[in-house]
């Protein structure tokens, strides 16, 4: 705005300056000139009273002047006869003059008695006047004088024109440059925060009027835009699904903390691009998918975890703007999945297995092809297998309900009460094993289901037992730690591998599969354990080392 200012006032102090010079020039130009015009006529009409009394003698004394030397007068004196023959020029001589009949200013002057002309030469840059005069004896006397056009003038004047143009310019470049900082200084301390606070030109008012409104508006927007984006901020944080939204060239506009863990990132891969966080090509073909055709999917692994991410398209006013993917951990669904189809296969196993052995004994025994000694044999074996298949339906139902999160009824128990009830109830089991089973602790009240705990209980010491040496021990302790109950189950039995620690608590796995079936284990007892300490909000350890035996610890909060 400054510089505008100023070329402005330096371009109209320099127009007026032309403007000027050139109007006095044409002023003083006319002044002299029409004051050189009355002196020729004057010398005119002198010079006509001396011809008129002298004739040519004075003519040629007035050539000849007062000296020696031929003179040169400032004006050109031509006296013309009637004819238009020239009798006498004080310039040159007569004799070799043309004649001046035709000239405008003779012809005016014989028909008018005074006349006068102005003749330029080819150059443009002198003119000649003439004045003519008729004489009492019908003569004309004719008086010229050349004179500088005002053209010529200004060439002549041009660089004293320079000198003092550019003087003046200079003074008004730096007038016009202070000017133009005085002008401008109070808009630059302009308080735009308060704009009708300021003490400026009056012709800013309207301006600063609307830039109040405006300002308040913006506010008002501004302050809309912060509670939508705190909104959109709180809502990202707090969901459990991985939010990422990408402009069109894949830069990342915007990530929630859950996509952060999902993806491995943080909060500096804002404003790079999306391949800082994924390089995979599946990633980037779902972004594009997305990009042409409005939705991409595609699953990662990431640090053992399954993570789904849908790639869907943004548009606004048929503009793609870019794409927002949103990421779901998906290893617990797909860890159930993958439990329910080895549950399945599993069931489908262990309940044809029973029913085979049934169904063949029954076969034999009705076709009469038992002998009458082995009738106890296969009765026993099929009862055992009934009693077997009974059992897995049993604990079928107990882990479908868990499965389900039924409704129980919860009351006040004694966890220590509930370890003595079930080391009496295995005793006899544990003295034909030949494993001492005994309870310690201190008692320890609890919130939970009494059904539940008690077959928890008993799922783990069956399996102590079962798994345990000969002469071996089998201790339930239940202590009582700041907040929580624990309830520990210790053997001395073979031992869990550590590379098959991590398993023992899925449905159907077993260690030594052979032991297990002859055993009559179903594969689900810790399964259930673990379900039954779930559905009291507990937590389970295992700690084993194969050979010494294995303590398995159970904490429940105390509610």
């Amino acid at each position: 705005m400054t510089s505008k200012i100023f070329r402005s006032i330096l371009l109209v102090v320099t127009a007026a300056l032309l403007a000027n010079l050139c109007i006095i020039m044409g002023c003083l130009y006319d002044y002299f000139a029409s004051v050189q015009e009355r002196r020729l006529k004057d010398e005119l009409q002198l010079a006509a009273y001396g011809v008129e009394r002298q004739g040519q003698e004075y003519l040629e004394a007035l050539s000849a002047g007062d000296s020696q030397d031929t003179w040169t007068p400032e004006y050109r004196l031509t006296w013309v006869a009637w004819d238009g023959t020239v009798l006498f020029d004080t310039a040159e001589s007569a004799k070799n003059m043309e004649n001046h009949r035709e000239r405008t200013e003779i012809q005016e002057a014989f028909a008018k008695g005074e006349s006068s002309s102005v003749r330029h030469s080819d150059t443009l840059t002198e003119r000649t006047l003439y004045y003519a005069r008729a004489l009492d004896d019908g003569t004309v006397l004719r008086i010229s004088v050349s004179q500088a056009t005002i053209f010529a003038l200004a060439i002549a004047m041009l660089w004293p024109i320079l000198l003092v143009g550019l003087l003046a310019v200079s003074f008004c470049a730096v007038w016009a440059g202070r000017i133009a900082k005085r002008i401008v200084q109070p808009i630059n301390t302009l308080d735009l925060d308060h704009p009708l606070e300021n003490d400026i030109y009056e012709e800013l008012t309207p301006l600063l009027w609307r830039i109040c409104q405006q300002r308040s508006q913006i506010s008002a927007q501004i302050r809309e835009l912060r509670t939508r984006t705190d909104e959109f901020e709180q809502i990202t944080k707090s969901m459990n699904e991985g939010l990422v939204v990408l402009d069109q060239k894949g830069m990342i506009l915007s990530i929630n903390p859950a996509a952060q863990k999902l993806l491995g990132a943080d909060g500096s891969c804002i404003r790079r691009d999306f391949l800082t966080v994924d390089q995979g090509h599946e990633m980037s073909h779902a972004i594009l998918s997305a990009l042409e055709n409005g939705h991409g999917e595609v699953r990662l692994d990431r640090d053992g975890r399954e993570v789904q991410v849908d790639v869907s398209r943004i548009q606004s006013e048929g503009a793609v703007m870019g794409t927002v993917l949103l990421a779901f951990d998906v290893t617990e669904q797909a860890c159930a999945e993958r439990i329910r189809r080895e549950f399945t296969a599993n069931v489908s196993h262990e309940l044809k297995t029973p029913l085979q052995s049934i169904l063949g004994s029954a076969e034999l025994l009705k076709s009469g092809m038992v002998r009458q000694e082995d009738l106890s044999d296969f009765s026993d074996l099929i009862y055992k297998e009934a009693a077997r298949l009974v059992a897995l339906v049993e604990d079928i139902i107990h882990l479908s309900l868990l499965d389900e999160g039924s409704v129980m009824e919860w009351e006040q128990t004694d966890l220590l009460e509930i370890a003595g009830s079930v080391a009496s109830a295995l005793e006899d089991r544990a003295k034909k094993k030949r494993v001492r089973i005994f309870t310690a602790g201190e008692s320890a009240r609890m919130e939970g289901v009494r059904g539940l705990l008690y077959e928890m209980t008993y799922n783990l010491c069956d399996n102590a037992i079962q798994y345990n040496k000969e002469n071996g021990t089998v201790e339930l302790a239940v202590s009582k730690e700041p907040g929580s109950v624990v309830l520990t189950v210790r053997d001395t039995g073979i031992g869990i591998p550590a590379e098959f620690q991590s398993r023992v608590f899925e449905r159907f796995f077993r260690v030594d599969k052979s032991r297990s079936k002859a055993s009559g284990g179903t594969g689900l007892g810790l399964s259930i354990v673990k379900h039954v300490v779930q559905y009291h909000h507990g937590e389970i350890q295992l700690h084993s080392d194969p050979g010494f035996g294995t303590t398995i610890s159970v904490r429940f909060p105390d509610l």
